[in-house]
């Protein structure tokens, strides 16, 4: 039963609709100028059906109307620059000159603001000696939200504005994770008229930040607070009077009390929604899950009591799941940070974006992970940008009887591979490691072998680097393996030396320690030489048959066994390729 009118113009012509919903221009009617030549502007109107937002959020805008920021960067700009402090008429007259429209002369007023008054932590502890009228606020610079709300409500008005100061609880500074709120309230914004609807502004805190201590403020701007969409504002700010929230439906205090924190950065970052949405989780049997939805690769990491060591991230296309097993019983912080994928090189850009307290009654011990282990844990769309495709095994975990395993990924174009095997304890040395992994190339394939020296928790770390790259592998990605049998024994596989190319495979023995006294198959593929020689306590030549290189050898009288290419017919000298230790009896 709703009318819409539909107006389209030529790209060159303004609109006339906008302007008849504009409030700022209809209010010129009011001619008196009571104001030192500023209009008086009409009583705020309270909210009314049309200005209401359905909850829970619609994943649709952070916003509550359309706002082209790259547009007002100019205005923004010029803001920024206005550099008068005599009187909150003249500020506002300087500001409203290169504003047209009413969103317009907000937006200066809001940037004036979030960038000059800065927040007041010693008033804020002595409250009694601080005046929040808006010609004291501009002349001090700083204040209390009290009269950063009272500055922006009045230079609306100069500016023809409809504004209202609103006051209510606060999810701030000093806030703990599912406090209760009493009392009275503690914090102020501001509510603005624009295109025939309210909205929902804060400029103390678009303003900057307190540190923990509360006695420093840094200017921080945050976009986030400008006509923030109410569905997001109730996340942190609850008015006194609920018609305020703009919401349909209106939540209760105690919702409000229970709902999860999402603080600004959750938002900016392009997360959706986290689970659970309660902000205590219990364990069960030991465990916890979260995971978290967003659009598009983000980079997640996790602090549980400080540390990363009790958990299992995976990141997914289109966010994360994590399990932790904390291993004490009672209450523990749980911190979720992440960043943009793009900003892939440094720690730093990691911004907290949820809370949890976990509240664990048992602890499972059997979980314990490697120290190596190194979150995220398994293939994902990060490894995949860096060439590894197609991942045989898409689990973070895998589990083995034998002790054996191997994966398997396409690779993408001219990068190199090295992989290590850690475990916890001094079982198994760094070069060791990587002997307990073997590449194995056909074409664009890899595939890695895996034969692990006894049971327990193996980390298997995966590095790359181009090819064509002189300097250093970098780190990948990581898989943790299990094995609980305990007659689990490998031995490492033959040591290989640079001159074993990429694309060689050795068929048997796969085994890097030989049996002594014995006679041992050799089967070797490999191209581009004139001979091969296995030496023994003698020399044994392989001879070639479809591509492989083949023939036997006996270990008596030897402790090592060789594998040497001849690369040219018409050379002496031969190149080590492989080794091999024999057992001693």
């Amino acid at each position: 039963g709703t009318q819409v009118t539909v107006e389209i113009h030529r790209e060159d012509t303004s609109p006339q609709l906008i302007k008849r919903l504009s409030l700022g221009k209809g209010s010129q009617r009011l001619r008196g100028h009571d104001n030192k030549g500023f209009q008086r502007t009409e009583a705020p109107r309270p909210p009314g059906a049309k200005d209401l937002h359905a909850y829970p959020w619609d994943k649709s805008s952070l916003k509550s109307m359309p706002v082209d920021l790259q547009q007002l960067k100019k205005l923004d700009a010029y803001a920024l620059k206005v550099n008068v402090k005599n009187s909150v008429e003249e500020l506002v007259k300087a500001l409203l000159k290169q504003a047209r429209t009413d969103l317009e002369k907000v937006r200066a007023i809001w940037m004036w603001i979030c960038h000059h008054i800065e927040y007041d932590v010693v008033g804020y502890h002595n409250k009694s000696q601080l005046s929040s009228k808006p010609k004291d606020v501009l002349q001090m610079g700083k204040s209390i939200c009290e009269g950063y709300a009272e500055l922006f409500e009045h230079m609306c008005s100069l500016a023809g504005i409809q504004c209202k100061k609103l006051s209510g609880h606060a999810k701030g500074h000093g806030y703990k994770t599912g406090q209760t709120f009493t009392g009275d309230s503690d914090h102020a914004w501001n509510a603005v008229y624009l295109e025939g609807r309210w909205h929902l502004l804060d400029s103390t805190w678009g303003s900057g930040s307190v540190d923990d201590s509360f006695t420093k403020f840094t200017y921080r701007y945050n976009e986030f607070y400008f006509l923030t969409h109410p569905a997001l504002f109730i996340n942190n700010h609850f008015p006194d009077n609920s018609n305020w929230q703009l919401l349909k439906p209106t939540l209760t205090l105690k919702e409000f009390e229970n709902n999860m924190l999402h603080n600004s950065n959750f938002y900016t970052l392009g997360l959706l929604a986290a689970h659970p949405e309660t902000p205590i989780i219990q364990t069960v049997n030991g465990k916890a899950s979260v995971s978290v939805d967003c659009r598009t690769g983000t980079l997640f990491m996790f602090k549980l009591k400080g540390t990363d060591e009790h958990g299992l991230m995976t990141l997914k296309k289109y966010g994360m799941m994590l399990d932790i097993y904390p291993q004490k019983t009672g209450s523990h912080k749980l911190e979720i940070f992440a960043k943009p994928s793009k900003a892939e090189a440094s720690d730093d850009d990691y911004k907290c974006v949820l809370e949890y307290v976990v509240e664990c009654e048992s602890v499972d011990k059997a979980v314990r992970f490697p120290k190596d282990l190194h979150q995220p844990v398994g293939p994902s769309w990060f490894s995949e940008r860096q060439g590894f495709l197609q991942p045989s095994h898409r689990e973070p975990v895998l589990h083995t009887n034998d002790g054996r395993c191997s994966l398997t990924f396409t690779l993408g174009k001219d990068i190199s591979v090295l992989t290590s095997l850690h475990t916890d304890g001094s079982s198994l040395a760094e070069d060791m490691g990587r002997r307990h992994v073997l590449q194995i190339h056909r074409g664009n394939q890899i595939e890695l072998k895996v034969h692990l020296p006894h049971a327990g928790s193996f980390v298997l770390k995966i590095y790359s680097k181009k090819k064509s790259d002189p300097g250093n592998y970098d780190y990948i990605f990581n898989y943790l393996i299990r094995c609980l049998n305990t007659e689990v024994k490998w031995p490492a596989f033959p040591q290989s030396y640079s001159k074993w190319l990429q694309d060689y495979e050795i068929l048997e023995p796969l085994s890097g320690l030989l049996p002594a006294n014995r006679n041992v198959q050799f089967k070797l593929k490999m191209h581009g030489v004139a001979k091969v020689l296995v030496q023994a306590e003698n020399i044994h030549p392989l001879t070639q048959n479809r591509g492989c290189w083949e023939g036997s050898c006996n270990t008596s009288g030897c402790r090592e066994v060789f594998v040497m290419v001849h690369e040219n017919a018409n050379h002496s000298f031969y190149s080590h390729v492989l080794k091999y230790e024999v057992e001693t009896q």
